[in-house]
């Protein structure tokens, strides 16, 4: 492809996760699963502010491997990181339906959470291949124990959301050991630590707005 056509596939890819729009190459998981199993105000309420979260998650994941992409100094490790935002389209495409069929929306500050995660993606990315997959691995890892906690924290009989959240969940895992396969490092423990404090303050504003 020549460079605008790159250009304009980024520029979409941008907008679908700010704006909504995103399509899926796969299936979306439970989909052979009863949509309307009925969720009293409060569990619809509840499994709407988790799977905004979750939506959130993958907004700043397509920012993240798009700024980290641009950066890669090594081919196959764009097409690592390429293949994998990949799957994480999917992802905010499932949460994205998932979210309308509960009645509710994605998070009003998806614009907020797509530029600063930007920003840190290439903050990553210009440290190096190394450490940009050492980022990747340590993100990957912070979201699997998020996305293990809400499969605690959903409704048992919301059984749509608990599939899109397993499957993204497995998706994660592979993502992380991926990225450590092809060199990633360990991160220092503080920047581990304000990892998490950061996705602390956005799980935490996602939930509700």
């Amino acid at each position: 492809m020549s460079l605008l056509d790159r250009v304009i596939i980024e520029f979409d890819t941008a907008l679908r996760s700010v704006v909504g729009g995103a399509n899926a190459r796969r299936q979306i998981p439970g989909i052979d699963l009863n949509a309307e199993v009925v969720l009293d105000p409060a569990e619809r309420e509840h499994a709407a502010g988790l799977m905004r979260v979750n939506h959130v998650g993958e907004v700043c994941a397509q920012a993240l491997y798009q700024s980290q992409k641009l950066f890669a100094r090594n081919l196959e490790i764009q097409e690592m990181l390429h293949h994998s935002g990949q799957e994480e389209m999917d992802h905010l495409a499932w949460c994205e339906t998932r979210l309308h069929e509960l009645g509710s929306h994605t998070s009003y500050l998806n614009p907020l959470w797509y530029a600063g995660s930007f920003a840190i993606g290439m903050v990553a990315g210009l440290a190096g291949d190394r450490w940009s997959l050492g980022f990747v691995a340590e993100t990957e890892k912070q979201v699997e124990n998020h996305l293990e906690s809400h499969l605690q924290k959903l409704p048992q009989k919301d059984h749509r959301s608990r599939a899109i959240v397993e499957q993204m969940r497995l998706d994660e895992i592979e993502h992380g050991q991926a990225a450590l396969r092809a060199g990633g490092v360990s991160l220092p423990k503080p920047i581990e630590q304000l990892m998490q404090v950061m996705s602390k303050v956005m799980t935490t504003s996602a939930y509700k707005i």
